[in-house]
């Protein structure tokens, strides 16, 4: 299995995460956050139930993006 949030919290620890927001629907996705990396994958979605998970990681790296409404 491959281990998608472990690898979307190393490449945001390295730095690589440029942004983020919240959307209504994103490829069958509803809500989605969506990241977005300045290197390939440039988007990763997170589904809703760890929005609070990612929350927490945003509150501790300076960032721009679209807090939760």
């Amino acid at each position: 299995m491959y281990p998608y949030h472990n690898k979307i919290k190393q490449r945001i620890k390295s730095g690589e995460l440029v942004r983020y927001e919240y959307v209504e629907n994103y490829k069958g996705i509803s809500p989605c956050l969506l990241l977005y990396f300045s290197t390939e994958p440039y988007v990763k979605p997170v589904r809703k139930h760890r929005f609070d998970e990612y929350e927490t990681i945003f509150s501790q790296v300076n960032l721009p993006g679209q807090k939760k409404k």
